[in-house]
């Protein structure tokens, strides 16, 4: 079956326009939301509420614990597995997020990164942390600046990859396996100050839902990816007596914007999605007839 992709800003409403679209057309989901692929933290990313899980099938939802970290290889890996499985068994795969690298490492397919290399693997683990990340700053300063230099794994892959293609891992990172692919998409887009009201109003109830117990419950130790989840640290600086609960709110608030209009600008350079724009007066009903005019469903391929 050939999957949609249902992209867009946070905000936007594409888990609940998803959900009606695959009781409509007999498919399951599977998130591209690099957070709400967490265990712990449903509050703080909107995920999917359990009577939406309980009527279709969602895949990649707490699929990880907080203390694990995720990248686009990682994501794709998993995200291609359920893809195939969901068409295999007939239905057809909705994929559903904002994350615009998760999505494009689906949609494009990552550049082919060199296998690991066991007798150089066993040389670079004989390396301290130190002189691991000294090493990376040489053969790709770009990478060192961006990667979690705290994470040792990373650091010996970005390495490893770096000698193994004697190119700069960051410069492969930029490729995509297919520049023009054909795909099934569909961006949500609702107008700039709607979106901004819609994110403020869900910030609010996510507050009143139980944000700052979840927060206050989470371990210390939580992987780098997860601990960028917006407001997880705007709540850590509420709880530690930092900031007011307002002041709170209004950060989470203000972040969150900020993140939807990177996620438009995204998707705006991105091709082959098609545009949807939404708006409070709309039915619902017909904004979802509307979208699924759009979808190529197997049989008019």
């Amino acid at each position: 079956m050939l999957p949609l992709y249902l992209v867009g800003a946070t905000g936007t409403g594409k888990s609940s326009i998803a959900l009606s679209i695959a009781k409509n057309i007999g498919g399951e989901i599977v998130n591209a939301d690099a957070f709400q692929i967490y265990k712990g933290i449903k509050i703080v990313t909107a995920s999917p509420e359990q009577i939406a899980l309980d009527q279709i099938k969602h895949h990649l939802y707490g699929a990880l614990e907080l203390q694990e970290d995720c990248n686009a290889a990682r994501y794709s890996e998993m995200a291609n597995h359920q893809i195939k499985d969901i068409s295999d068994r007939g239905k057809t795969p909705i994929i559903v997020g904002g994350s615009g690298l998760y999505i494009k490492s689906l949609t494009h397919g990552l550049s082919n990164l060199p296998p690991a290399n066991h007798e150089l693997r066993e040389n670079l683990n004989k390396m301290s942390h130190e002189e691991l990340i000294s090493r990376l700053e040489e053969c790709d300063p770009v990478g060192a600046s961006k990667i979690n230099l705290k994470n040792r794994r990373y650091v010996t892959r970005a390495v490893e990859i770096s000698i193994l293609a004697n190119r700069p891992m960051s410069e492969i990172k930029n490729e995509w396996e297919n520049r023009n692919p054909k795909f099934n998409g569909i961006v949500l887009q609702r107008p700039r100050q709607e979106l901004y009201d819609r994110i403020n109003v869900r910030v609010e109830q996510m507050v009143k839902d139980g944000l700052i117990n979840e927060i206050n419950s989470l371990p210390e130790n939580i992987s780098g990816t997860a601990e960028k989840a917006i407001g997880i640290q705007e709540t850590r600086l509420h709880l530690e007596g930092k900031i007011s609960q307002e002041e709170c709110i209004d950060s989470i608030q203000q972040s969150s914007r900020n993140y939807a209009k990177r996620q438009m600008t995204w998707f705006k350079r991105e091709k082959g999605f098609q545009n949807v724009c939404l708006e409070k007066k709309d039915d619902p009903n017909l904004a979802i007839e509307k979208i699924a005019d759009l979808i190529i469903l197997p049989d008019n391929e």
